[in-house]
């Protein structure tokens, strides 16, 4: 099943959300601010309003991820904010130094928007949500947790993705209630071929 999104990014696209996603990285070490983005100048693709991730690896390693399920900020401006935090604002991590930028990679995952799954039961939300497709938000009054789609990679069974997404909220795994909430979505990833882009000015303005 294709993600549902509301635009089709190509492969320009992409790259030029790439190359905002490491200049606003290069824009924090450099400047220690987001980097100033001018939108009126960018493709209507990259200004539809979708939630975004912005992950850093090193190695096979996470070094950082920061995003939002939906957002009201043009595409390319959540990538820049997104980059930036998970560079700097990610608190698992300490702030990314000048020196990991070179062996720093970028992957974004472009959000679908959100679908209510309705169910009534454990089995019965089990049996709708998609197996390596899907996203899962939940939320319950306070307690709110969500997965992207590529975590099935490291819990591909449906019942164990679910009971970690319930732990990762602070509820039990066996937890059910009546305000317990579900969203689904989709995302469309794309990462770096080769890094880091060579060609830095000291100072820049994507446009």
């Amino acid at each position: 099943m294709a993600p549902s999104l509301c635009i089709d990014l190509r492969d320009h696209e992409r790259d030029q959300l790439l190359q905002i996603a490491r200049h606003s990285i290069r824009s924090g070490l450099l400047e220690g601010r987001v980097l100033e983005i001018a939108l009126h100048e960018l493709p209507d693709a990259l200004t539809c309003t979708l939630g975004v991730f912005v992950t850093l690896t090193q190695g096979n390693m996470l070094r950082g991820c920061i995003g939002s399920m939906q957002s009201s900020e043009p595409l390319a401006q959540s990538v820049a904010e997104s980059a930036y935090g998970a560079a700097f604002r990610d608190p698992r991590f300490p702030q990314l130094a000048a020196h990991e930028l070179d062996e720093t990679h970028i992957e974004i995952s472009v959000l679908s928007p959100m679908e209510a799954v309705t169910a009534g039961s454990r089995k019965e939300l089990l049996s709708v949500f998609q197996p390596e497709v899907d996203g899962l938000l939940l939320q319950d009054k306070h307690h709110r947790s969500t997965f992207l789609p590529k975590v099935w990679e490291q819990l591909p069974d449906p019942d164990a993705f679910l009971d970690n997404l319930l732990a990762k909220a602070g509820l039990p795994t066996d937890h059910w209630s009546s305000t317990l909430q579900f969203f689904r979505y989709q995302t469309v990833s794309f990462s770096e071929t080769r890094f880091p882009v060579s060609g830095y000015p000291e100072k820049q303005t994507v446009s």
